[in-house]
């Protein structure tokens, strides 16, 4: 198997992973409605489903075109990065639980989660979409998909790092040592 017929797997793995993210969002996001949860946010919701859908697309379409010659050392190194970025985001799954979903909908009377990785960072989950977002399509040199996408990231993220903030600003502190 070439180095980029890996590459190809790799980010179709990755694809899949999204779209088992998305059934679990959308398990959660109706759990979360049918409790009175209220969303916020959804005008920048389409374009980052359009950002991530466009970042699988265009690394691929970076690594055919330009066919760089990879080092091995980049090569893996990336690939642990990546690797330990779905980590970190499936922690942040699952310390959330029927709370995590793609999009901004919290549950008054539910208090912020701030165990896990969350005992840590505000927004753990998103240092995982960076460190993705520059490593994956480094696994392979797609440098220009690295970098279009994080400075297209960036500026989603003031915008959705502010939503969240303010939505999480209506919930109750969780107790200490819950």
């Amino acid at each position: 198997m070439t180095t980029l017929t890996a590459f190809t797997v790799l980010v179709a793995l990755v694809a899949l992973e999204r779209v088992a993210e998305l059934v679990v969002s959308q398990r959660n996001a109706a759990w979360s409605l049918e409790r009175g949860g209220r969303e916020t946010g959804q005008g920048h919701y389409p374009f980052m489903v359009v950002l991530h859908t466009g970042f699988l697309v265009a690394m691929l379409v970076e690594a055919w075109v330009r066919r760089p010659d990879v080092p091995a050392a980049l090569a893996w190194s990336m690939l642990a990065l990546v690797v330990a970025s779905q980590a970190l985001r499936w922690w942040c799954i699952a310390t959330l639980g029927r709370r995590w979903n793609t999009r901004v909908i919290v549950v008054s009377g539910l208090p912020a989660v701030t165990s896990g990785p969350y005992r840590l960072l505000r927004h753990p989950n998103y240092v995982a979409v960076v460190v993705e977002g520059v490593a994956l399509p480094l696994v392979h040199a797609s440098w220009i998909t690295a970098l279009v996408f994080t400075l297209a990231n960036a500026a989603l993220l003031r915008v959705r790092i502010a939503t969240e903030n303010a939505a999480l600003r209506t919930l109750p502190r969780e107790p200490a040592g819950a």
